[in-house]
């Protein structure tokens, strides 16, 4: 059995493309297996809107996609749903248009203009016509958690010494210590993003493959085999070694 990953995509719809891509060609070769998208869809980049139509489509059109829920998906979400509702993992002087979030670019995908001189309640009021139900819809209901052979995957990691199965959504959306920090095994390999970091990196007890798209840095596409796994690139498969 082999899965794909993608990391964090921030709205880099070329960048998710080519991750497809890559996949498209180690599916030739290799057979068939499921693609799970690690979360944080939206907010920095240039195309959010264009990533979950991209998104949408392919589940609609019968691939064996799985989309996970990261905290900007949710951030968008929340403030889709209510701009004064605060953010749990948020820190509480920011807000989901501070420049520091990525907001406005999404909105700005949407045809939304969210410029620091118009009050948060007129482009909140703007965004609910302007972002379709639809999407609405797919960003409130994409999970948090999803099994696979030896391997969870989730969009920032786990609470360690608490059953996946009494995880809370905060903490697999948001949470960083303790869980980096951690070496002791989880039981399964916990894939995951949110910490942007240079390169897909393994380190035994987890895979953390957000490569800093939001940054100007690579979308990485990866390949899982039990615990084992590898950097999809051009030139084919790269086994990324355990890093302790």
């Amino acid at each position: 059995m082999h899965l794909y990953a993608i990391g964090d995509i921030h709205g880099h719809i070329g960048l998710l493309r080519a991750a497809h891509d890559l996949i498209a060609e180690d599916i030739a070769r290799h057979g068939p297996g499921p693609v799970i998208h690690l979360g944080d869809l939206v907010d920095r980049g240039p195309d959010c809107r264009g990533v979950i139509d991209f998104l949408m489509d392919g589940i609609a059109d019968g691939s064996d996609w799985v989309v996970l829920k990261g905290n900007h998906d949710r951030m968008f979400a929340r403030f889709l749903r209510d701009p004064t509702e605060p953010e749990p993992g948020l820190r509480a002087d920011l807000g989901y248009l501070n420049p520091k979030i990525g907001g406005a670019a999404t909105l700005t995908s949407y045809g939304v203009r969210s410029a620091a001189d118009r009050p948060v309640a007129k482009v909140h009021a703007d965004a609910v016509v302007a972002v379709p139900a639809s999407h609405t819809h797919f960003l409130n209901t994409r999970p948090t958690l999803h099994q696979a052979g030896a391997c969870a995957f989730v969009h920032a990691g786990i609470r360690p010494g608490i059953p996946l199965e009494d995880q809370t959504e905060t903490d697999l959306v948001w949470i960083r210590e303790p869980f980096l920090m951690d070496p002791v095994s989880h039981g399964p390999l916990i894939v995951h993003g949110h910490t942007a970091i240079d390169a897909a990196t393994h380190y035994g007890n987890r895979l953390n493959l957000d490569s800093s798209a939001a940054y100007g840095g690579p979308l990485s596409a990866v390949v899982i085999e039990g615990r084992q796994a590898a950097l999809l690139t051009p030139q084919g498969r790269h086994k990324l070694h355990v890093t302790r």
